[in-house]
């Protein structure tokens, strides 16, 4: 600033001094401040020449108050070269670590058009290397991706074999990220842990079968051996009545099984109608008065009579008949038991709250587990078989649905099954 004031007075100095010489300030004034612009627009024009080829601006600098502005450009300039490199140093890294994953890696643009993928997205979807630009649907053509793309709901992941290795079972995940809606998916191999969990349940299946048959032999033989039990011996009455309920126990649990695996192994929505929730509840809530008995639960039903699910009416009502008779046999005489089934902005919500005892926070997330028990010696004089909430889990799940689960002890709990909302035309159809 000032070599600018000094440059400006040496100017003004030779101005007046013109004037005095002249005769006249006017005229040496004016050439005074023409010489002044003149020289100023032509350090713009040769900044903005300079900055446009985006060359260095190396010293030495033009004096006044160009020599601060172009030091400042040029430490500008410097700082954003240094920002850029390192950016370029965290893409690397990125696109290596990325690259190096075992899981199959995509980057899709909103239209579902791939960016970029790594090398384990290539060996496992089989594409070629030039596919920026070319849509996923196109790229990994298989109806079960397209559906997933089109509905849109990528809370849940995919299971499906790929087109290019049809051996292969691979587990996708998109996740949405970045001001551009871009997605990022994530593919992993679980062949191995598919076909263990194959396995397991092929066992659990068949095993169920063989047993069903000899238990329902041996129940038979019991309960016959029990109504012509004339000895008037109660030590072999009480020994009679005791394997009487513990095979009708094991039959308990030999269904539920059966039950399992068939919704694991039959996923059929061909066949599926709208299901007039509140007709089924009416008789559902009968049936749990005549359980409750004596325990004279104080149950109520409000239940939408236009609300309808598209479903499997048998699945609806073995998953809903669980919750209402889990929680009458799992709270106290008198209890409230409230059931509703009501619609929500966006979905139908079947909800079953007591004010029974309550479970602890640390149970919750393991409630859906098979054979899982928060008191398993409660559980089983009930006639529990840890089967229930598991069954509810995967009814919920196969109708597009979600379980969840609320309870505060010494207050009570929440059971609530949310569904999409039915078409419009459901009630019609139904009939």
């Amino acid at each position: 600033m000032r070599q600018e004031l000094g440059i400006l007075g040496t100017l003004v100095v030779a101005a007046l001094a013109l004037g005095w010489f002249s005769g006249s300030y006017l005229p040496g004034a004016l050439a005074t401040l023409g010489l002044y612009t003149g020289w100023h627009l032509a350090q713009l024009l040769r900044l903005a020449h300079r900055v446009a080829a985006r060359g260095p601006l190396r010293a030495p600098y033009p004096p006044g108050l160009w020599r601060p502005l172009y030091a400042g450009i040029e430490r500008l300039r410097l700082r954003g070269r240094k920002h850029k490199r390192r950016l370029a140093r965290y893409s690397d890294r990125f696109r290596e670590a990325a690259a190096a994953m075992p899981d199959a890696t995509v980057i899709l643009n909103r239209d579902f058009r791939i960016d970029w993928a790594n090398r384990a997205a290539l060996e496992l979807f089989g594409l070629r290397r030039r596919i920026r630009g070319k849509a996923l649907s196109e790229a990994v053509p298989h109806p079960i991706l397209q559906t997933y793309l089109k509905n849109g709901d990528f809370e849940r992941p995919l299971e499906f074999n790929p087109p290019a290795n049809k051996g292969l079972m691979l587990s996708l995940r998109l996740v949405p990220f970045g001001r551009k809606r871009q997605l990022l998916l994530v593919a992993r191999d679980i062949t191995k842990i598919y076909h263990v969990d194959q396995v397991r349940r092929d066992f659990v299946s068949n095993v169920s079968h063989e047993l069903r048959t000899p238990l329902t032999v041996l129940n038979g033989f019991l309960e016959t051996m029990l109504m012509g039990d004339n000895t008037h011996n109660p030590g072999q009455h009480r020994a009679l009545e005791l394997m009487h309920g513990q095979t009708a126990r094991m039959q308990a649990i030999v269904s539920d099984l059966l039950t399992l695996s068939r919704l694991e192994f039959t996923i059929d929505t061909e066949h599926w109608q709208p299901v007039p929730v509140a007709r089924l509840l009416s008789g559902i809530v009968d049936e749990a008065r005549a359980l409750s008995g004596n325990d004279h639960h104080q149950i109520s039903l409000r239940a939408d009579p236009e609300l309808f699910l598209q479903g499997d009416r048998d699945e609806v009502r073995t998953a809903f008949s669980n919750l209402i008779f889990n929680a009458v046999r799992h709270t106290p005489p008198r209890a409230r038991i409230d059931i509703r089934w009501q619609r929500e902005p966006d979905q139908a919500v079947f909800t079953v709250a007591d004010t029974g005892e309550g479970i602890a926070a640390r149970h919750l997330a393991r409630l859906s587990e098979r054979f899982y028990r928060v008191d398993p010696g409660r559980s089983r004089k009930s006639g529990g078989t840890g089967l229930g909430l598991a069954i509810v889990k995967h009814v919920v799940n196969r109708h597009g649905g979600a379980l969840k689960i609320a309870s505060i002890v010494g207050k009570g709990s929440s059971f609530s099954c949310e569904f999409p909302i039915a078409p419009p035309d459901a009630k019609s159809k139904n009939g």
